[in-house]
């Protein structure tokens, strides 16, 4: 598989899961403590490791130490990103239809 459609799988895997979504809107009114994070969700820290570490990787989160906890935040480039793409994804390119191709990139 290419690198950009491994990257792009990164985008969609972090929007597919529940807790996520829910880490999603928790962020949404500005940066947030694990802690803060924890305390909201009812899981457990590894879990929000595990669910926090796929946000980021995806680059739609951010996240930044201080002292023993880290905060994180949405990443508007990230954010900005993941948009396009579903937009680029979604959309038919007529040129390609009419042009009768199989696949176009």
């Amino acid at each position: 598989m290419e690198n950009r459609h491994i990257n792009n799988a990164k985008v969609f895997k972090a929007f597919c899961d529940e807790n996520r979504l829910q880490v999603l809107e928790l962020l949404q009114s500005g940066e947030k403590c694990a802690c803060v994070l924890l305390e909201s969700l009812k899981i457990s820290q590894p879990t929000l490791s595990h669910h926090m570490k796929i946000l980021c990787e995806s680059g739609i989160v951010t996240g930044r130490k201080e002292g023993k906890w880290t905060y994180y935040s949405i990443s508007d480039e990230g954010a900005q990103g993941a948009q396009a793409l579903l937009s680029k994804l979604t959309t038919v390119n007529l040129v390609c239809e009419s042009a009768g191709e199989a696949l176009c990139v």
